[in-house]
């Protein structure tokens, strides 16, 4: 059994769908963050079968709750003071998105105003369809 010790400060995100991990290290670039981040993938759970957890040292202000809950609000985020779960936050999807997915239309302006920032809303939360707020083009 493999063995990865606790955190005495940080974010544990749990309930990862398996294989989704990287996805989320570099959508919330961990990689450029300065603290001690593990993954481990296809942890067993009796809940999903097979999941992915990724434990963060440090603080949870690193963390945009906002493209997690885009990614997957399933995900369960834990947050670790003085080694204990100190609260547990669940994710939703989130109302606005800004500069996390790209309008693919070539016609709307954020194709030829390169600074300008791509802002996408929730149209159907049921579906999880989100349509920039620019062009109106629905992101898939």
């Amino acid at each position: 059994m493999l063995n990865i010790s606790g955190i005495r400060e940080g974010v544990v995100l749990d309930h990862i769908q398996a294989g989704k991990s990287m996805d989320i290290y570099r959508y919330l670039r961990l990689g450029e963050l300065d603290c001690t981040v593990a993954i481990i993938k296809n942890a067993k759970s009796n809940k999903m079968g097979r999941k992915d957890i990724i434990k963060i040292e440090g603080s949870l202000d690193a963390i945009d709750l906002d493209v997690l809950g885009y990614i997957d609000h399933n995900i369960t985020v834990n947050i670790i003071r003085d080694d204990k779960i100190a609260e547990k936050r669940t994710l939703h999807l989130p109302k606005i998105l800004k500069n996390v997915i790209h309008c693919k239309n070539p016609r709307c302006i954020t194709s030829i105003e390169q600074e300008l920032p791509h802002i996408f809303y929730l149209d159907d939360k049921d579906h999880e369809v989100y349509r920039c707020r620019y062009c109106d083009e629905k992101h898939s």
